[in-house]
């Protein structure tokens, strides 16, 4: 195998791990399912209702978990309905076989992340969810559990995806710090960096008004490989501005919302939402955590993009403010610049955004 780099490895050499058999495809790769610092994981042939999430431990395979705990088995071939409150572990197309001192995390799609589906990937003998240790060979399971509205998925749908490491290259604050004087990594005139850097909620209002969206139950079944296919209004309550710039999130819902910052991640490196934060209140925000090179990039379409934050309380009901902190994103160099950045090269999705839903909805 050729010899990588310290860094977030760049499109170019997960293409190379594929040929050199470092990532193993149980099909040719799709149009697009390498990403500038991630590879999109499939779905396989089959999935499994579960009575609960699970972690196979030291010693265990996911397969011989699923032999006890599996209700019964899906074959997705065919697609099959995901029903929210319940908990389905499949098969993944994609394998791994890492070298030493390469090492993988996954996380959720954006377009996943904005429907409520709660996903995780697994591996055999896994202690934490979506963490792959150097060395490991094996296949790769995830499991799903949508929230708010029940999909349909087949093999081949696209929910998370993984990115590959090699070494410690984080930024610490002073260097986010000094990469912020260079970059503008956010819209702040008084920007934070404490572990990454603050990003807090608008609830001043964008367009008309508007904060958020609240998503509907009892909702149809979304596809998620149907993009622009359902009306908003089906799925989602709008959330009008409060005279007092506040919002009380309920636990039984869920909510789409945005940041009062732009966010701009330079080609040179990946960013990444940590999803809870519990020194700021107890709510989960942004499901998908992957920011790749050159989101909010003005030599890629950029000029600036808020965070879409999907939010949903703990336990308890919890008051938010305008301008109040609700996540740190924390930036990583990449090993290299991709040969092709997040917005327009790639027509991404939500290069430029600010508050959207997930691409499957039209007004």
């Amino acid at each position: 195998m050729q010899p990588f780099s310290p860094g977030i490895q760049p499109d170019s050499r997960i293409r190379a791990f594929i040929d050199e058999g470092a990532i193993k495809l149980a099909r040719p790769a799709a149009e697009g399912q390498i990403q500038p610092a991630s590879l999109d994981l499939r779905l396989g042939e089959k999935a499994y209702r579960v009575r609960a999430s699970f972690l196979p431990g030291p010693g265990q395979t996911v397969a011989q978990r699923l032999a006890s705990l599996a209700l019964h088995e899906i074959d997705l071939t065919r697609g099959a309905v995901l029903e929210t409150g319940c908990v389905y572990v499949a098969e993944l197309m994609e394998g791994l076989a890492l070298p030493k001192g390469l090492r993988a995390a996954a996380n959720p799609k954006s377009s996943t992340g904005r429907l409520d589906v709660f996903t995780r990937v697994i591996t055999d003998r896994a202690r934490e969810f979506d963490l792959v240790e150097e060395g490991y060979e094996g296949p790769l399971f995830i499991e799903i559990s949508p929230r708010t509205f029940p999909v349909l998925v087949r093999s081949g749908s696209r929910l998370s995806q993984i990115r590959f490491r090699a070494g410690e290259i984080r930024l610490d604050d002073r260097a986010l710090g000094e990469l912020h004087e260079r970059e503008t990594l956010v819209s702040s005139a008084t920007p934070s960096f404490q572990s990454g850097v603050a990003v807090s909620v608008d609830l001043a209002g964008f367009d008309g008004g508007l904060v958020g969206y609240r998503g509907k139950h009892h909702t149809d079944v979304i596809d998620v490989d149907s993009p622009g296919a359902y009306r908003v209004a089906d799925f989602w309550e709008p959330i009008a501005a409060e005279p007092s710039r506040s919002l009380i999130l309920d636990p039984d819902q869920f909510y789409i919302l945005a940041s009062k910052e732009a966010v701009h991640v330079p080609p040179d490196y990946a960013a990444e939402m940590t999803p809870f934060d519990a020194l700021v209140g107890e709510f989960r925000v942004h499901y998908a955590g992957f920011f790749d090179p050159g989101f909010g990039h003005s030599g890629a379409g950029g000029q600036g993009a808020r965070a879409v934050l999907e939010v949903r309380s703990r336990d308890v009901p919890f008051i938010i403010e305008d301008g109040q902190i609700v996540g740190r994103l924390v930036y990583e160099k990449m090993a290299a610049r991709p040969e092709a950045l997040y917005g327009a090269d790639l027509k991404s999705n939500y290069q430029g955004q600010a508050l959207k839903l997930s691409k499957h909805f039209h007004d």
